[in-house]
């Protein structure tokens, strides 16, 4: 019996601030780029719970979440607090927390600074897997003042979708028998992978849960979505099952987004780079890695297109700067004729880094 539990830091870099600023305690927070009172030009990287019941959200215009922080402040509601992300400290609680997590199961891939999988199958039953998820949740709670949402069922893709049904300090466990039903009536985009051009597609086709996309069929996937769409015909059934990377095995370290709206803002888009880059930085640090040789950035398009470009640099580097330059270099042709002749938007950026030592 395999049984996977998805670990997922709630409201992250938020709130390592709140617990490290108990004056900022209660209060809805933005941590991300500089709003410049609406001016500001970069994106939101986490909002706390208070924060995100203004409508704020990760991956939003930071000039967007200060328009909304302010309409907020005008109705009478409390300020939202802006803040500079501070990858050092967020990168520090993520190794405490990782520890703790490799003490819980002999498998465990780090998914990024906040998130990570264990393989609980040798708990032996969904039943002591639970008892298991709910002694590392307090564990966090204890030890680092945090809380974590978590999900447990038999792959990665179903434990990832459950860790976000509860959030925060959520804990929901899907048995095998329960899959497909748990799923059922989930919204298309809950499904990893379904962005706004997939949610419209299926949309003109009366499609709009999980159980309504399940009625196309293989081949018809396929024809519209190619290799992807097969891919898409298994997680509609919670039967998309892939493998732990666990640290042993650790080949390279990368991190993704997938925009809310496909975009071809070259600001709004460094900004993506540039969070990327820094979380793959502090996912390194708290795998206890002490350099890397290559950079590899991934460019999905509005048509699924997918793009990569990488680099090998001149001797191993633990730099975080230089991971951005590099970064940031392979990414720009993207924006011109060089590699993005027909100015498609993009929906998906990536950034790993490989050769780690």
């Amino acid at each position: 019996m395999r049984i996977i539990a998805h670990v997922d830091m709630d409201a992250f870099f938020a709130s390592v601030e709140e617990r490290d600023r108990p004056r900022l305690a209660g209060r809805p927070l933005v941590v991300g780029a500089d709003p410049k009172d609406g001016k500001g030009r970069g994106v939101v990287s986490t909002a706390n719970y208070k924060a995100r019941a203004y409508g704020i959200h990760s991956a939003q215009p930071i000039a967007t979440a200060w328009r909304l922080a302010e309409k907020a402040r005008r109705d009478g509601l409390p300020p939202a607090v802006f803040l500079d992300v501070d990858m050092r400290r967020y990168g520090a609680a993520s190794r405490e927390i990782m520890k703790m997590l490799r003490a819980h199961a002999p498998h465990v891939e780090e998914a990024s600074v906040d998130e990570a999988y264990l393989d609980l199958s040798s708990a032996g039953s969904y039943g002591r897997a639970e008892e298991e998820a709910r002694a590392i949740k307090e564990e966090i709670r204890t030890k680092e003042r945090l809380t974590a949402s978590v999900g447990i069922g038999p792959n990665k893709l179903v434990a990832k979708i459950a860790s976000d049904r509860q959030k925060p300090d959520g804990l929901t466990v899907v048995r095998p028998d329960d899959v497909l039903g748990f799923l059922a009536p989930l919204p298309l985009r809950t499904i990893p992978g379904i962005g706004p051009k997939t949610e419209a597609a299926l949309a003109a086709r009366g499609m709009r849960t999980v159980a309504d996309a399940r009625r196309i069929t293989e081949p018809e996937l396929y024809a519209q979505f190619g290799a992807w769409g097969i891919d898409l015909y298994a997680k509609l059934r919670g039967a998309y099952d892939t493998p732990l990377v666990v640290e042993g095995e650790a080949k390279s370290i990368g991190e993704q987004e997938t925009f809310a709206e496909d975009t071809r803002d070259p600001v709004m888009l460094q900004e993506a780079l540039m969070r990327l880059a820094d979380g793959v930085h502090a996912h390194c640090a708290a795998r206890g890695f002490a350099s890397f040789r290559s950079v590899t950035v991934t460019v999905r398009f509005a048509d699924f297109t997918t793009r990569t470009r990488g680099a090998t640099l001149s001797a191993p580097t633990a730099d975080r700067d230089v991971l951005r330059f590099e970064a940031l270099r392979l990414f720009m042709p993207f924006l011109d004729h060089r590699e993005n002749p027909g100015r498609r938007a993009i929906r998906l950026l990536g950034v790993r880094v490989e050769k780690l030592q």
